[in-house]
C-alpha cells in the first residue's frame, strides 16, 4: 500500500485522515439522528481528524495497508428500537466510506484530475483508502462494524451467543493481522479492488 515515494505517502496519509474522519463522524451523526446524544456529548460530532485517530490503527495503515480509528461511543438505550438503531449506526460508517470513494472516483471519470498529477494521486488514494476502510470494517469480528451488523441481524438467541465472543474479538483480529502471509490482507483485497475499480469506472492512475 505504501511505497517509498513521498508524494504517495502524503496522499495516503491525507486520504486516511479523510476516511476515518468521515467514517466516525457518520457513526456519531447517525446515532445523534436516532436520539442518542452520547457522540455529541463526547465531542465526536466533528470533522476534526484529531478527535477520531487511534495510534495503533494509524500505524497499521502505514505499515500493513489497513487500519482503523477510535470507535465512537453509543448508548443504545436512547434508540426507540435498540437493535435496529445499532444496526443502522454500524452500517453508517462503511456506507459513508463507499460514498466518499464513489464521489472521489467521479472526479477521475469526469477527467478533472488529468492536468494535476498530485491531485490525481490524492484522489486515487482517497478512493483506495475509503474502499479499504469500508471492506475491512465489514469483517464480522468485534469490534469492527461487521460484528455489530451481524449481531443485530441474527435472531436474539444466536446474537446473544455471538456477543459472548466480543471480549476475544480484538485478540482474534490481532492474531489474524500478525499471522505470516498477511491473511487479513488476502481476504479483503478482492473486495477492496472491486470497490475501488467500480468507483473509478475501471480507470487507473
Amino acid at each position: 500500500m505504501i511505497s517509498g515515494d513521498l508524494g504517495t505517502l502524503v496522499s495516503v496519509v491525507a486520504a486516511f485522515l479523510i476516511a476515518v474522519t468521515v467514517h466516525e463522524f457518520a457513526h456519531g451523526w447517525m446515532a445523534d439522528r436516532l436520539g442518542d446524544p452520547t457522540p455529541r456529548l463526547r465531542g465526536r460530532l466533528s470533522l476534526n481528524p484529531l478527535v477520531h485517530l487511534d495510534l495503533i490503527g494509524t500505524l497499521l495503515l502505514l505499515f500493513a495497508g489497513f487500519g482503523w480509528a477510535r470507535p465512537v461511543e453509543v448508548n443504545p438505550r436512547h434508540f426507540s428500537n435498540w437493535r435496529r438503531g445499532m444496526l443502522t449506526v454500524a452500517a453508517a460508517g462503511p456506507l459513508s466510506n463507499v460514498s466518499v470513494a464513489f464521489a472521489a472516483g467521479l472526479l477521475f471519470q469526469l477527467g478533472l484530475t488529468g492536468a494535476a498529477p498530485a491531485l490525481g494521486r490524492l484522489v486515487h488514494a482517497v478512493v483506495y483508502v475509503n474502499a479499504m476502510l469500508a471492506v475491512f470494517n465489514l469483517i464480522p469480528i468485534p469490534p469492527l462494524d461487521g460484528s455489530r451488523i451481524l449481531s443485530n441481524i441474527l435472531p436474539p438467541a444466536q446474537a446473544l451467543a455471538y456477543d459472548r465472543l466480543a471480549p476475544y474479538g480484538p485478540l482474534v483480529l490481532l492474531v489474524l493481522i500478525m499471522m505470516p502471509g498477511n491473511v487479513v490482507g488476502h481476504l479483503i483485497r478482492p473486495g477492496i479492488t472491486w470497490l475501488a475499480d467500480a468507483a473509478l469506472g475501471g480507470l487507473r492512475l
